[in-house]
This record gives structure tokens, sequence and C-alpha cells, in this order.
């Protein structure tokens, strides 16, 4: 048994339920706060066999809370983030910043153009943009802030970016790939070389893993009819239509239209499409779907396939789903409706 007084000054007990060499696995009843010094006392029974003060702890990521107005700081190096500084006034004196692992975008984005953070949940405006930090003006997030936390995607939709579709590690990656994977996924095509650089570094033969576009840039949609030449040429291939970085690419607006495109493109093509991003999201997360994500898991129908992400609800989703996709096909075929007798019709 572990009982301390935490930092709170409430007493607490753990009950050791499992030892290793390199650790303890302990339970409480109650919650506790603890920080470093913690006195900890250990007894077996009756008897006290050891006691010593809690040492450092592992550092806990908080997010950054951003909102409408703020001045955000992107910067090259792996610098962790850290949330802006104010005087005893409450008055910024120095801007919030979070660090970007691709430097080299630095020198390609110009002020005036627009930035999204996690998959469009935060956006805003370079201001001024230099060899290794990028101000940003916040411009667009939900009313009382958004929650930004590490690890999450940045789109520059209105930059020109010349960074190579496959970094070193992807090459070094697609060995492995090649000898064990069905499927290689290209993530950030943007014209027909990203796809022939692919194929050549898969080599031929009829062990080589069949390909999936992931169609998630404006330039992509605009090369869409050349870059599924340069796939076809080359042997099994797929599309996705990745929702999630081409609405904030496009527009949230366009992106309707956007996928229209893609669907009818593939379908022409005779390629099957992966339909993605946030399908019954909130389904398998929560555990009850919103009437928009029934309409649009409806409107998967016209893909080959639709992919659900992970949540604890997730077997309930893909039944849901499956549910949806059966009556959908009745109706629908690709592209083309199906025309079929009305349920509430009657004969005679």
């Amino acid at each position: 048994l572990i009982s301390f007084a935490d930092a709170r000054g409430r007493l607490r007990r753990l009950r050791v339920v499992a030892v290793d060499r390199a650790s303890v696995s302990a339970e409480a009843a109650s919650g506790a706060y603890v920080e470093p010094g913690v006195h900890l006392r250990v007894r077996r029974g009756a008897t006290m066999i050891h006691e010593e003060d809690l040492g450092a702890l592992p550092a806990l990521e908080e997010p950054l809370l951003l909102a409408v107005g703020d001045i955000l700081l992107v910067t090259t190096g792996a610098v962790p983030g850290r949330p802006a500084r104010r005087d005893d006034a409450g008055r910024v004196i120095a801007p919030a910043s979070i660090p970007c692992t691709l430097p080299e975008v630095f020198r390609e984005v110009l002020p005036g153009e627009r930035i999204w953070f996690d998959d469009g949940k935060l956006g805003g405006v370079v201001r001024a943009a230099t060899a290794d930090v990028l101000t940003v003006a916040i411009t667009a997030g939900r009313d009382g802030g958004v929650r930004l936390r590490s690890d999450k995607g940045i789109n520059l939709p209105d930059s020109t970016l010349t960074l190579p579709c496959l970094s070193p590690q992807d090459r070094q990656d697609l060995g492995f790939a090649r000898r064990h994977a069905d499927l290689v996924g290209l993530s950030f095509v943007r014209h027909p070389g990203d796809v022939a650089e692919l194929v050549g570094l898969l080599g031929a033969g009829p062990r080589r893993p069949g390909i999936i576009l992931k169609i998630e840039t404006p330039q992509a949609f605009a090369a869409l009819p050349a870059i599924l030449l340069a796939g076809l040429a080359a042997g099994p291939l797929g599309v996705m239509v990745a929702r999630g970085d081409l609405a904030v690419e496009v527009g949230f607006a366009r992106l309707a239209e956007v996928q229209e495109e893609i669907l009818w493109l593939s379908e022409a093509a005779h390629l099957p499409v992966i339909w993605g991003t946030q399908v019954l999201e909130t389904l398998a997360k929560k555990g009850i779907a919103t009437r928009a994500e029934v309409t649009d898991a409806a409107m998967s129908v016209r893909a080959e396939c639709v992919m659900l992400n992970k949540g604890p609800h997730i077997v309930a989703a893909v039944r849901f789903l499956a549910d949806v996709l059966g009556r959908m096909r009745a109706h629908q075929a690709k592209k083309s409706t199906l025309l079929r007798r009305l349920a509430v019709s009657r004969q005679g």
C-alpha cells in the first residue's frame, strides 16, 4: 500500500496491483493531484518498508488557446510551443508560438497568404514572413477560442510550395512496403511527376503494391486527368477523396463541387474511389450520429469504399453504415440514379 498527502493536502492511498523490473502499477479509489516532492510511504501489511519523495514528473502537454484577433508565431526548429506571455494588466507582451517541422516552407510563404491549422479548426493570415518565423493574425475560429494541440496539420492553400511529395524517409520505407504491403498511399500528390516517381521507386513485377492517390490539394484537382493517366500506366490504382485537407485547401464551400468532379473523373477512368474523412465521426466517437452525418454517409454509396475513423463506438458505426449503404444501393449506382419504385407507391 502506498500512502501520501497529495498537492491539496488530501490523504490518498494506492494499492499495488502489478510489479515488474521497470515499473509498479497501482490503483486508487479517488483522484489525486501529485507534484515533485510529495512524500510517499510504502507499507506491506502493518510494516513500513520504504519512504521516498516523488521525483520529477514528465512534462504534460498543454494546448494553446487561440481566438480571433490573436497573434501566433510559427517558428522553425524543434522548440516547443508556448502560450502568450502577459503583463500584470493582462496585455500580451510576447505572442504564443508553435514550431513547424518543415522549415523548407518558410522561404515559400508570402505575407497576405492564408494559413489553417488542425483540419481547418483555426485559420489566419500571414502578416509577416522571414526565414525562420511566420507572424500570423488569427482570423477564423469558433466562439470562445480553439485549443491547438501538438502534432496538428498546417495547410497553406495560397502558397506555391515546391516541396517533394516523397521525403527521404518515405523513399527508405518504400523498400519495406514493396515487400510486405498490398497498397501504398501517396499523400499530397500535386502533379503527374509525383506519381511517376513513386512508380519508379516501387519497381515492376507482380508483387508491386497498388497505389492509392490521395487527392487533397487544388494542384492535384487541377491536374487530376494527367495524374490519373500517369497512374493507370503503372498498374493497380485507386483514388481517395481526402476531404479533410481538401476542404481546407479548396475552401469548405467548394468541397461539394470538387468531390463531385473527382467522382466523375474516377468513374470515367474506371478507378475505385475511397470516400474519406469524418464519415459518421460523431457516431464512432460519441455513440449517436448527427443528421448531416447520415446524409453524408448516404452520399458515400457512390464510392467503392468508405473510410471510418476509430472510436469507442466503431462497431456500431460500421453496422449503421452497412444499413445505410444497403438501402442506398437500390437507389444509386456510382453517379447514376436507378429510379427504382418508391416504397410509398402502390400497385394497381
